[in-house]
């Protein structure tokens, strides 16, 4: 009987994974399928609300445009404005007052050629412009300037934003008397936008929210405005006290061909995928943005479909599911009687096999114990023995590794004295005497300071001069390689900078460094070496040593800092491992980029305190 049910079960589990592959892979096309479609329609609906939008507001602002211009050409106003008689001005006022029902502005006003307003639909309102004087402002200016202008901007007597439509007044000859202005506010238009659900404002050329559908974003900005550019902008006084912080909105990735952004202004909510459409608004600097919310549509979407498919593939499953489970009742009962007999012989024969195996177990872990105990005596010897072996060729190696270089410049300062003396320039042999004795001094500095290291542990840290360290080296490398120092380039380092480290120490570093990039291109024609600064902060100096040679193999990249690794036919493996333990000794980090074109080592170092 166990073969059957064991048969029946791989049926199961066979059809249950056939099942829920189904079901997982369909619910996920159908998801994929349903929300694509939802975003089409979204989007569809989306353009068409956003060119209603759009033609909305242009027939607005077109209505509002003409009742400037018919007013520039009125004769009260040029009258009032050329002979301003008390009778006239009041005249005027109720003629502006009278206008505003029916026209749809919020202000109408009339400024002299000085810039301050004579007569104002408001004149009976405690904040008249009356009186108020408007020459700083843009469309003021412009108007009398050009004839026309239109500014937005934040009134600064009643504190409500609006646009400023505005045009220049003449008398008969054409002489400039003053301008009409006439204000528009959105404040209807923006409501109705917040009653269709779906985040709309309009911005200026420099990214500034004007006219919103989100009150808390008006005088934000889509973009970053510079902080100079901030500070001239508020003290136009054109949004008044406005911060022009960025708004808060995420770009999302693409979904299905279509721009999203997210959008979160409470700080709690999760920010919510909405499809991101921007229209430009013809005849005026401005461009109108429409945000529409997709979570709802794209749930939606992603529901209907997943809910018709499984209308689908429920039934299915569930028909092949009882077609499987009378197949296995069948087979289930012709085995039930062979089924019992065999399992009773199969658990005596496994608890036999059980028991005889824990038998041969158990003996050969003793032996193994047994065995184990022996070796681990050797290998702690040979262990030790190792270590004292390899601390002594290491520290052996590293005193060879770096005496090698002052050892080789005083072998060819020796000879070019020796030369110098031949000729009979003593002077210029003296020098040579002098360096071979400041070489000396360095090697037994070298020594003496893995004597130190041996006595006192490591050597306190003090400020280095960066750019002396790296003459101090590259004068120890002349003699070798002068035939490629024409191939090296010092950047800009200033004489000041000063890092935490200790003088031959960092000059050692940059030794190994410069000898190694020197050496990787020795080969190649063209190739050139580069010192400079790459990062400098208040608290740390990066300094880059970088060649454009071959680039070290892989097999030595992975291994770079660990002893005796050298792609060098003679080379000890050691000068970059000293390198980065002198460089980690004084809190920095060394760090290596190489490929077929070059390597480049980065030393980190902390500054040293002025």
């Amino acid at each position: 009987m166990l073969k059957p049910r064991r048969n029946g079960r791989i049926l199961w589990l066979a059809y249950a994974a056939f099942a829920i592959t189904v079901l997982v892979a369909g619910l996920f096309y159908a998801g994929e399928r349903g929300q694509a479609s939802a975003l089409d329609a979204l989007v569809e609906d989306a353009g068409s609300d956003a060119a209603l939008k759009q033609a909305l507001l242009l027939t607005a602002l077109d209505r509002s445009r003409t009742l400037p211009l018919v007013l520039a050409s009125d004769a009260d106003l040029a009258e009032a404005l050329e002979t301003p008689s008390p009778g006239a001005i009041t005249q005027l006022n109720e003629k502006l007052e009278a206008l505003i029902p029916g026209t749809g502005a919020s202000v109408i006003y009339v400024v002299n050629f000085d810039g301050t307003a004579i007569a104002a639909s408001n004149f009976r309102q405690a904040d008249s412009f009356v009186g108020s004087n408007y020459a700083f402002r843009e469309y003021f200016t412009g108007a009398l300037t050009r004839g026309t202008a239109e500014h937005y901007a934040l009134g600064n007597v009643s504190r409500r934003p609006g646009l400023y439509l505005s045009r220049r007044v003449e008398d008969e000859t054409g002489r400039a008397l003053g301008v009409v202005v006439v204000k528009v506010e959105f404040e209807a238009l923006e409501q109705n936008w917040q009653r269709s659900g779906r985040i709309t404002y309009v911005t200026d050329p420099k990214g500034i929210v004007l006219i919103t559908s989100r009150p808390e974003w008006r005088f934000l900005t889509v973009t970053d405005i510079p902080q100079e550019e901030r500070i001239a902008i508020r003290e136009s006084l054109q949004f008044g006290e406005a911060p022009l912080l960025p708004i808060p909105i995420w770009s999302l990735e693409d979904l299905a061909g279509h721009t999203m952004v997210a959008t979160d202004t409470s700080g709690t909510v999760p920010r919510q995928p909405h499809f991101a459409e921007a229209l430009p608004l013809p005849g005026t600097p401005w461009t109108l943005h429409i945000l529409t919310p997709a979570a709802p549509a794209m749930d939606a979407g992603i529901l209907q479909d997943r809910l018709a498919f499984l209308a689908i593939a429920l039934p299915l499953l569930a028909a092949a599911g009882l077609l499987l489970h009378r197949f296995g009742r069948a087979a289930r009962r012709e085995a039930e009687a062979k089924a019992a007999q065999a399992e009773l012989e199969r658990q005596v024969t496994l608890r036999t096999v059980e028991l005889t195996e824990a038998r041969d177990r158990l003996q050969a872990e003793i032996t193994e114990h047994r065995a184990t105990g022996s070796r681990l005596q050797g290998v702690q010897q040979d262990l030790v023995q190792a270590n004292r072996l390899a601390i002594l060729g290491q520290v052996a190696a590293g005193v060879a590794h770096e005496i090698n270089q002052p050892v080789a410049t005083i072998r060819a300062y020796a000879d070019n004295a020796k030369a110098f003396l031949d000729r009979g320039n003593g002077e210029t042999a003296k020098e040579n005497l002098g360096l071979i004795a400041e070489l000396t001094d360095r090697i037994g500095a070298i020594t003496g300071e893995l004597k130190g290291l041996a006595r006192k542990g490591r050597q306190a840290a003090e400020p280095v001069d960066l750019k002396a360290a790296i003459d101090g080296a590259l004068f120890l490398l002349k003699s070798r390689f002068a035939g490629s120092f024409d191939r090296l380039a010092i950047g800009d380092i200033p004489s000041d900078i000063a890092v935490l480290s200790q003088r031959i120490r960092l000059e050692q570093v940059l030794i190994n460094l410069l000898q190694n990039a020197l050496e990787a291109i020795d080969d190649k024609a063209n190739a050139a070496i580069t010192i400079g600064l790459s990062r400098l902060t208040d608290d740390e100096v990066d300094l880059s040593v970088s060649d454009t040679g071959h680039g070290l193999p892989d097999h030595v990249r992975d291994n770079l800092f660990i002893p005796f690794t050298t792609s060098k036919e003679g080379g000890l493996g050691l000068g970059l491992v000293i390198a980065r333990d002198i460089v980690t000794e004084y809190g920095g980090r060394l760090s290596v980029d190489t490929s077929k074109n070059g390597t480049n080592f980065t030393i980190t170092l902390k500054r040293a305190l002025a």
